[in-house]
């Protein structure tokens, strides 16, 4: 039996602006192809407007492909309805803003148990609280009683995007699309919220898109990178292999912008040039 995979293929987005009498066309996402096999990650990486974050839309079902296939093991998924409710089950995503992802009027358990309503109906009141209290033991959060009765503006920020990938891991997904899961974070909690993400990777194999704008992490989180510049990919390979030796300058433009001095002077000079003809 093949591994699960989430494909996307041949995406395409346009977005049709008007302005007074004129409308342009922006086009966001350009023929970009990718496949996410069950217990690898894939870092999406590129700047804030290169078309991260649509992408990830699109795979939610958020948005509507102006062209290409979105398949879940092999099969291409429907746009509305059960279709949309049966794949959602298998692909969940971890908004970036752990702040407004979560209703400040629930408790912590009504965020876990909707889903798992949803999702699994035929499971009892016990079974489900069971469940949610399994879920924010597993994303570390203790005790679970506890957390559970607490209201969003009760809890950190690192604890807020716990409770989040809770949410996302509650209908049973397999796949999770995590869309900048850190960088609204504290520096000093991003590194607990990555491991608790790869531990999770590890005992459930998951498969992960995790889309970032950080190439450091992204190398020490993922198995391959893809590098987005303007709607297209312009480098992936392994992540090692990307980082170490990147062979198209933007993605040496990326690793100049790294805090890393030995880059930065180097790097600025040798492709000011390049990304002029871009």
């Amino acid at each position: 039996m093949s591994a699960p995979t989430l494909e996307a293929r041949n995406l395409v987005k346009d977005f049709h602006l008007r302005s007074g009498f004129k409308t342009s066309t922006l086009h966001a996402v350009k023929d970009v192809s990718f496949t996410i096999e069950a217990g690898k990650t894939i870092a999406l990486v590129g700047e804030s407007g290169s078309g991260k974050s649509t992408i990830a839309r699109m795979l939610m079902k958020l948005e509507t492909p102006t062209s290409g296939q979105i398949l879940l093991d092999g099969k291409e998924t429907g746009a509305s309805g059960r279709a949309v409710e049966g794949y959602r089950s298998q692909v969940q995503m971890v908004f970036q803003d752990p702040f407004a992802s979560l209703n400040p009027y629930h408790t912590i358990f009504h965020h876990l148990e909707r889903p798992i309503r949803l999702h699994h109906p035929q499971l009892s009141r016990t079974e489900v609280r069971e469940r949610a209290l399994e879920l924010l033991e597993r994303v570390r959060l203790t005790p679970a009683e506890s957390f559970a009765e607490r209201r969003p503006h009760e809890l950190s920020g690192g604890q807020r995007q716990r409770v989040a990938i809770a949410r996302a891991l509650a209908p049973g997904a397999r796949f999770i699309v995590a869309d900048e899961p850190v960088s609204m974070l504290d520096v000093s909690i991003r590194l607990g919220v990555l491991n608790l993400l790869a531990d999770l990777q590890r005992e459930d194999d998951l498969g992960v898109l995790y889309i970032t704008h950080d190439l450091a992490t992204a190398r020490h989180f993922s198995d391959e990178i893809m590098v987005l510049y303007k709607g297209d990919v312009v480098e992936r390979g392994p992540a090692d292999d990307v980082i170490l030796h990147p062979q198209h300058e933007y993605t040496r433009t990326l690793l100049g912008a790294a805090p890393e001095p030995e880059n930065l002077g180097r790097l600025r000079d040798e492709v000011r040039a390049e990304l002029a003809g871009l």
